[in-house]
């Protein structure tokens, strides 16, 4: 396994805000990852380039919209799998995908319950995202239609008169 450079652990990680998901997307085995995530998260170098990638890191129009598509349209069948089996084992944890799942807890009898981000409200966000954007286009319409209009012959636009005035209805 090729050891991952202080750049690629602080880019990973500050994508992720997760130690133990950084480490296992890093090639660690579960069984080492939190240990070592939290080592190598630690470290100065680390520190340091996560520090200058939060300073520039802004996070763009499509990742939001990326992350609310996935909250709205994604899969659970992950998390479900993960309930349903007698001992899940580290791997098939770390492996799964949980993006959807906002919470897991242990409740009284042994069971599990697992709650889901509402996909309602990220549909909801993703509406008002989409009109935010569409908004945006219909402004960038408009100006694009003044500098177009602006180039072209307007007099017709300034004249002062009636509108039924036969002369300017053959122009």
């Amino acid at each position: 396994m090729k050891k991952p450079t202080v750049k690629i652990i602080a880019q990973l990680y500050a994508r992720l805000r997760n130690s133990f998901e950084t480490a296992v997307r890093l090639g660690i085995p579960p069984s080492k990852a939190k240990t070592e995530g939290e080592r190598m998260v630690s470290t100065p170098g680390v520190q340091k380039s996560l520090k200058n990638i939060e300073n520039n890191l802004s996070c763009s129009f499509s990742e939001v919209r990326a992350g609310l598509v996935r909250l709205a349209f994604g899969s659970v069948n992950d998390p479900v799998a993960l309930v349903f089996s007698d001992q899940p084992t580290p791997y098939a944890i770390a492996h799964s995908d949980l993006f959807n799942v906002s919470e897991i807890k242990r409740v009284k009898g042994g069971g599990v319950e697992v709650k889901f981000f509402d996909r309602q409200k990220a549909l909801e966000k993703l509406l008002e995202l989409d009109d935010k954007l569409y908004g945006d286009s219909k402004g960038d319409d408009f100006l694009s239609a003044v500098c177009r209009t602006s180039d072209e012959d307007i007099s017709y636009m300034l004249k002062d008169g009636d509108d039924d005035d036969p002369e300017e209805m053959s122009e």
